[in-house]
């Protein structure tokens, strides 16, 4: 066995607390102090992020803000800036790239380094630099943790490991021991639904679940994402297909004072132009608009039109129209509490079929609208969203019209108001 088979071959880095971490970096009186950021202004919405401060008193995700200042008066409460985080994040990005390459984003917060030959014998060393690189460049308030592993599942596990501010390795010869100690959902890739499954087939610990083999594992995930789990926990290297864009989607939970028609309708559409202006800026078309509700009292109520592939904002914002007629005339749309919108079933622009009724002068009429589109997407690119856009504009809740940081999806800077 060479020496470089013991070496770890994957880092993998996670910031600490990242939204109220970049909060406190970018405003200096919030450093030291407990801090929950939230995703909009409202007593009765819950935090998106603690600081490490604010998790001493136990608060973490999903902690209702009236909870937590009855806890502890003293915390400062923030409204999240997604386009502050993003743009945080390109500068950390571009820093951790002047001491690796980086290998894939896994999330906002979230990254993967592939070591090369001659990197993984020093790949503690290579951690510490991009730490010290980290702390000179942008500052010492955003600290992040660090796992090393012969691949991407236990190089993560070793990154929650030791947080905040962390580093640890994981040898592929420390396997399987080194995870014995954890719990099912403890490993990445292990949700309840999953968690239960295992447990119905008497795998009650970590320990059973490494004992299996491959096809058994295939067997319980229902796929070949068991055999590759399986693959991965015991230190070998996965290799997955790469993915395809699904679909364009925004979603919005609105305030009690927005539930009129009115304001739901405007929101929806402004979710809409924004998920196609995305789309458009990705080269593709849609054929499905998928349009969603979610009532106060947890009723939903969905609507979803197939469609010959479209682009322009003109024939899109026709059929939403449709569905929040309809919402209207049943009562829905003023019980609203998150309004969902989703294009999908994508085709790049150069693959759209043409339909056998289509006319010609059906396809320039279309073409004028979609130059339209391109054509406010331009302004709304140079002058910010609320530039151009087809039909009453209304203020969303909350003032804000940016996009939102999901898990796996970081918005391009583009999808800001703020060019």
């Amino acid at each position: 066995m060479s020496s470089y088979s013991l070496c770890p071959s994957t880092l993998y880095l996670d910031f600490d607390s990242f939204f109220a971490s970049a909060e406190q970096h970018l405003r200096p009186e919030l450093r030291g102090r407990p801090v929950g950021v939230i995703p909009m202004p409202s007593e009765h919405t819950c935090f998106i992020a603690a600081s490490r401060e604010a998790k001493r008193f136990g608060f973490k995700t999903g902690t209702p803000v009236k909870e937590a200042r009855a806890i502890c008066p003293e915390i400062v409460i923030v409204v999240a800036r997604p386009d502050q985080y993003v743009r945080l994040h390109h500068s950390i990005l571009a820093v951790i790239g002047t001491v690796l390459p980086i290998g894939s984003v896994r999330s906002i917060d979230e990254l993967v380094c592939h070591l090369m030959r001659n990197e993984q014998a020093r790949a503690e060393a290579l951690a510490f630099e991009i730490k010290a690189a980290l702390a000179r460049e942008i500052g010492p308030t955003l600290t992040c943790s660090i796992g090393l592993g012969p691949n991407e599942l236990i190089a993560k596990i070793a990154a929650e490991r030791n947080k905040p501010n962390g580093l640890v390795v994981i040898h592929k010869e420390e396997l399987p021991d080194a995870l014995y100690g954890m719990q099912l959902q403890d490993i990445p890739g292990i949700a309840r639904g999953n968690a239960s499954r295992l447990m119905r087939a008497g795998i009650m610990d970590v320990r059973g679940l490494m004992a299996l083999a491959p096809k058994q594992m295939r067997a319980l995930w229902g796929g070949v994402e068991g055999e590759r789990m399986h693959t991965a926990l015991h230190g070998g290297e996965v290799i997955r297909p790469i993915t395809k864009r699904g679909m364009f989607g925004h979603s919005r939970i609105l305030p009690r004072h927005w539930t009129t028609a009115g304001r739901v309708s405007a929101c929806a559409r402004l979710l809409l132009v924004k998920a196609a202006r995305r789309m458009r800026r990705e080269g593709y078309t849609a054929q499905c608009l998928y349009f969603s509700i979610q009532t106060r009292e947890g009723a939903k109520w969905r609507r979803e039109e197939r469609f010959l592939a479209a682009r322009d904002d003109q024939f899109l914002l026709s059929v939403l129209q449709r569905h929040l007629r309809e919402a209207f005339t049943t009562g829905v749309l003023v019980q609203t509490k998150t309004i969902y919108v989703m294009l999908a079933h994508l085709v790049p622009v150069a693959d759209r079929p043409r339909d056998l009724f289509t006319t010609d002068e059906m396809i320039r009429v279309r073409s004028r609208w979609e130059k339209l589109s391109d054509i406010t997407d331009a302004l709304s690119a140079r002058y910010g969203h609320s530039a151009a856009m087809l039909g009453v504009q209304r203020q969303p809740p909350g003032g804000y019209a940016g996009a939102k940081i999901a898990f796996g999806r970081i918005p391009d800077l583009a999808d800001f108001d703020q060019p």
